[in-house]
């Protein structure tokens, strides 16, 4: 019964693709307006077997690897010193709300413009949009950490370092890694971003030459389930990494 509860995701996934199957082909719409799933998968092996897959996620990945990394770490750090310091907090909120209200997309040109259209650009990018979510998850964690651990490490003569390592982050863990899991997801999505504004390799670019010059809806589909894979993987990483840091901390 259990294992019945754990494919009902896949289940429901399955169903949804027979449907989507059985109603374009029923329907008779062309399939550069609405490929039918089988046509999907079709153009999806061929592009790892032809190397084209490869050659465009390779470039998303390192993107979205040091560039989630580089945001995940910043976010981290600003996030536990606006956690600890009301002053910084009051501060420096107004200005990260009114950063993260500003589209990704409308800084890309500027920032092409300073870092010009190679890899560093889209790196920056990536960092940008992981930023946000990991500060504020790291500042709530911090900030609400446990009123009653926290007066008993004082009583004992505890320092604000040791208050921090030994009570503020271990019970901020969960809504740390909660942000990092949003922010893991985010990050495939700024390396998109900033693979639409230029480059010659990567997914975003595949999705362009799909729906351009290739006019290849298919692959353009192929590409969009690419991306949807990454994001999951990257998703589930945070997870591992999680799960693993709960063990290791027992």
């Amino acid at each position: 019964m259990r294992s019945l509860y754990r494919l009902q995701p896949a289940l429901i996934g399955l169903l949804l693709l027979g449907l989507w199957e059985i109603s374009v082909r029923l329907s008779g719409v062309a399939t550069f307006i609405l490929p039918p799933p089988s046509l999907v998968a079709a153009r999806f092996a061929q592009a790892w077997g032809d190397g084209t897959m490869m050659r465009h996620l390779l470039p998303t990945v390192m993107e979205v690897t040091v560039g989630g990394l580089i945001g995940g770490a910043l976010g981290l750090m600003i996030g536990i010193g606006l956690g600890l310091s009301g002053v910084a907090r009051r501060l420096a909120s107004p200005y990260l709300v009114a950063a993260q209200s500003t589209p990704i997309l409308a800084l890309g040109p500027l920032l092409v413009l300073w870092f010009g259209p190679g890899t560093t650009a889209k790196i920056v990018i990536c960092a940008l949009i992981t930023l946000f979510p990991m500060v504020i998850a790291t500042l709530v964690a911090v900030r609400d950490a446990d009123r009653g651990l926290l007066e008993l490490g004082r009583s004992i003569g505890a320092s604000r370092i040791q208050s921090l390592l030994l009570i503020r982050l271990p019970s901020a863990r969960s809504g740390i890694f909660a942000g990092a899991r949003v922010a893991a997801t985010l990050a495939v999505v700024g390396a998109i971003v900033g693979e639409w504004l230029g480059g010659s390799a990567g997914l975003g670019i595949l999705v362009n030459l799909a729906r351009g010059s290739l006019f290849d809806t298919p692959l353009l589909f192929a590409a969009l389930l690419q991306i949807a894979l990454l994001g999951a993987f990257a998703y589930t990483l945070v997870v591992f990494a999680e799960r693993l840091s709960t063990r290791l901390l027992r």
